[in-house]
């Protein structure tokens, strides 16, 4: 119970406000404030997991992507851009970076000789499969001080404020930002 009356930095920030502008109902900022707070802690952990791996988050997402495909590891690249929710000329600029890297290839897809698969090499299925399972630990680690319990309601209250925002965008095109890990 201790940790519940613990105050945060966001507990200091809405004390300011109610005091300096009561006439505000400031009480999204409790959850938004503290999202955001959380998101650059992950974001940052995140990056420091994957850099071991010689990986960020965009080359990790396009590599897990391949992965979650199964056998053979491969998609169009259509498919990898609408998937990481990305541009075409940025999955083209991932694709060559982790080409030169050695770690997906591009091959021609066998129903139809026109179009190209990115496929995962044999050392981008060892990078990623190291990547992941280092990724999944630290995962556990940032959300170790829930309980499982904690852990489902919290992603179940995520995945509704989440449903939300994209049912919001389900008819917009694109955008450019990182993709999902995993």
């Amino acid at each position: 119970m201790a940790e519940n009356r613990r105050q945060d930095h966001v507990d200091h920030i809405v004390r300011q406000w109610n005091r300096e502008r009561p006439d505000l109902d400031v009480s999204p900022m409790t959850v938004i404030a503290r999202m955001s707070r959380l998101s650059r802690f992950f974001e940052r952990s995140i990056e420091e997991v994957l850099a071991r791996h010689g990986l960020n988050e965009s080359q990790f997402g396009v590599l897990a992507a391949l992965r979650r495909a199964g056998p053979p590891f491969c998609l169009s690249p259509t498919q990898l851009y609408n998937s990481l929710l990305i541009s075409s000329g940025a999955m083209t600029n991932r694709l060559e970076r982790l080409t030169a890297m050695g770690l997906v290839e591009r091959i021609p897809d066998p129903k139809d000789r026109r179009s190209v698969l990115v496929a995962l090499t044999p050392a981008g299925r060892k990078v990623v499969d190291e990547a992941l399972t280092a990724h999944v630990e630290n995962e556990h680690r940032l959300l170790a001080s829930l309980t499982q319990e904690e852990r489902r309601t919290l992603a179940r209250l995520l995945r509704k404020l989440l449903l939300g925002f994209e049912d919001e965008r389900q008819l917009a095109a694109p955008i450019d930002s990182v993709p999902l890990p995993g």
